[in-house]
């Protein structure tokens, strides 16, 4: 898993995506479960319950790619990274409406948005080889 950035980071994002899955409900009992408005987890993320279960489920989807192999590893953070850009960018529009149903704030918007960075530039990259070296004659 070493020789892989894909693995390295899917497995990291996941268990940090876990961890705070994990931590949201702490802060968000007696919140509605798809509330606009929810809990601030570390006092500054709006967390409300329905949003601790994707980052659960995407925690999840991440780590299980990250120790599986690289191939599904590469997948994985291209698809979470382009879901976390699109989320990233709607989310400064659906903020304040109805349709804010993960009760996001201007600070998750912008760790979407850099997670979509790290989990894109890596996902996109070229994998490297895993034990592949130069032939020599």
């Amino acid at each position: 898993m070493s020789r892989s950035p894909n693995r390295i980071i899917a497995t990291v994002f996941g268990a940090v995506y876990l961890l705070v899955g994990l931590l949201g409900f702490a802060v968000t009992g007696g919140i509605g479960f798809i509330a606009t408005e929810g809990g601030l987890l570390l006092g500054v993320f709006a967390v409300n319950p329905l949003h601790n279960v994707a980052h659960l489920l995407i925690g999840g989807a991440l780590l299980i790619a990250g120790v599986a192999s690289a191939r599904a590893a590469k997948l994985v953070n291209t698809i979470v990274g382009a879901t976390y850009l699109l989320l990233g960018v709607v989310g400064f529009f659906l903020a304040g409406t109805a349709a804010n149903i993960l009760a996001l704030n201007t600070a998750d918007h912008f760790l979407h948005l850099a997670s979509a960075i790290v989990l894109l530039a890596v996902g996109l990259a070229t994998e490297r080889a895993g034990s592949a070296r130069p032939a020599t004659a």
